[in-house]
């Protein structure tokens, strides 16, 4: 059986497409099997691009997950200025990031598996709809490797469904080092922000595992 968050999916192609409206345009982007929600635009995603604030105009972006590119694609969509990296481990999901973004003119995206992500780089902005799917303990991992590349004032966006562990996600990531606050709850989901607490910045954080 293959899983979106494996890295060479045994699925067969099967091409599809959707379409995402941001503000007053729509992205008609290319799916397939193999990938994350590939007949139509998750319901979390959609969430967080309807809750999270818009992308600052400037600095640099993380999606984390990317899964075929609806968020790293809204995010440069907003912002033309800012650098949109959009990181996952499946490779099928990294080329159609990278053929969607094309397609729409956003040369301001950067599509590369994690370890292609320069280890000094950070992040002003993280947007994920992480993949829980993969396991409560492995998807703490990635958040932790990833939330910790957080600017000093940087902030991140999360949508998670209530069912699958939102309140005790929001819980831990205040454990490891973050003020976070829900921003919304819709349609099952909660969106979370998470930032960089004064504390942390001060002392060396905790990582996930010792908090677990």
């Amino acid at each position: 059986m293959t899983h979106y968050f494996d890295e060479r999916p045994a699925a067969a192609s099967d091409p599809d497409m959707v379409a995402l409206t941001i503000g007053d345009r729509e992205l008609v982007l290319s799916t397939d099997a193999g990938v994350f929600s590939r007949h139509r635009v998750d319901a979390g995603t959609a969430v967080l691009l309807r809750k999270a604030p818009p992308p600052p105009l400037t600095g640099v972006a993380l999606d984390l997950g990317c899964g075929y590119g609806p968020i790293a694609c809204a995010l440069a969509a907003q912002a033309p200025d800012m650098q949109v990296w959009a990181i996952d481990v499946n490779e099928r999901a990294r080329e159609l990031t990278a053929h969607n973004a094309a397609a729409h003119g956003l040369t301001h995206v950067t599509v590369g598996a994690p370890d292609d992500v320069p280890e000094t780089l950070q992040f002003d902005v993280i947007y994920s709809n992480p993949p829980v799917r993969v396991g409560k303990e492995a998807m703490h991992i990635l958040l932790d490797r990833w939330l910790h590349r957080l600017a000093p004032n940087g902030r991140a966006y999360l949508v998670v469904q209530k069912h699958l562990g939102a309140d005790s996600l929001q819980r831990r990531l205040q454990d490891t080092g973050f003020d976070v606050d829900r921003l919304a709850s819709s349609k099952g989901y909660r969106v979370l922000e998470a930032t960089p607490s004064r504390s942390a910045t001060e002392a060396p954080r905790r990582s996930a595992t010792e908090a677990g």
